[in-house]
């Protein structure tokens, strides 16, 4: 922000007030010839109230220091204002910088939304720039992909990001996946045919099918096939098998989301209907 105002910024010491005397001083006559003037009167609007700040703002600056002829307002405009420089035309935007990598659906994960990028980058640590409007992709200082940070749905995709014949994509498909799924068992099947994996973007998927594919690997097809058997009987997305795993749900009798919700236990912030009554 400094860079951009062309200013510099020097921060005084911690309980050193001393270092900025001239600001504490100026915060000491404000008090005496301002707040104090006021504090006796009564306003009822916002605009009232600054419009009397302002008057006496006015005489303040118009005051001769003591001892001299000269008022602030005075040496501002013989010192300070020939110096002023306009302000740049473009206001300051705010941004964050992270380090993200893109999965196999050369999208990038940004606060539970998806951006896509050239496919060419899957696997490399990229720089994201994040404003309140925008997110900017950057690979060794060039930019290579802009969104709308805000656009609707999770995912933002350019057509121009996509693969079209390459050879370490065209191993993950739509088809793969559901053959390994249907190697493990009906439920997992189910659960992978509910995952985006149309023709449209097909992509948006995988890493819901990773995820089940990882799964299997720590826990077993068998855990995994009745952990989805779990979810499809509550019923749930596919993020929460993870957890159904974790806690070792897919080991207890199947239960059905109203008896699964009668099973929680007690707990402050869980009251019931009769509290209602």
């Amino acid at each position: 922000m400094a860079r951009h105002y062309q200013v510099a910024v020097l921060p005084a010491r911690p309980y050193k007030p001393k270092d900025k005397a001239k600001a504490e001083a100026a915060v000491l006559l404000v008090e005496r010839w301002i707040l104090a003037r006021l504090r006796h009167h009564t306003f009822f609007t916002l605009a009232s109230l600054n419009q009397a700040i302002r008057e006496l703002l006015e005489d303040l600056n118009r005051r001769p220091f003591q001892g001299r002829e000269e008022s602030r307002r005075d040496l501002f405009q013989a010192i300070d204002r020939p110096v002023l420089r306009p302000l740049p035309e473009t206001p300051y935007e705010y941004a964050e910088w992270r380090k993200a990598r893109p999965g196999i659906d050369y999208h990038l994960d940004l606060d539970k939304r998806f951006y896509s990028v050239p496919h060419s980058l899957v696997g490399q640590v990229l720089e994201v720039r994040l404003t309140h409007a925008m997110v900017e992709v950057f690979h060794k200082g060039h930019r290579v992909a802009a969104h709308p940070r805000h656009a609707p749905g999770r995912f933002s995709t350019l057509a121009e990001h996509m693969p079209k014949r390459h050879q370490a994509h065209r191993d993950w498909s739509p088809s793969r996946f559901l053959a390994w799924a249907k190697g493990i068992g009906v439920a997992t099947l189910e659960m992978t045919q509910r995952q985006p994996l149309g023709p449209s973007h097909p992509e948006h998927g995988y890493r819901a099918c990773l995820g089940l594919l990882q799964l299997s690997r720590r826990y077993g097809k068998d855990r995994l096939e009745q952990a989805c058997a779990h979810a499809l009987a509550i019923p749930t997305t596919a993020a929460s098998i993870a957890s159904i795993l974790k806690q070792g749900l897919d080991r207890q009798p199947m239960l059905t989301l109203a008896e699964a919700l009668d099973d929680l236990p007690p707990h402050t912030n869980v009251r019931g209907a009769e509290y209602h009554h």
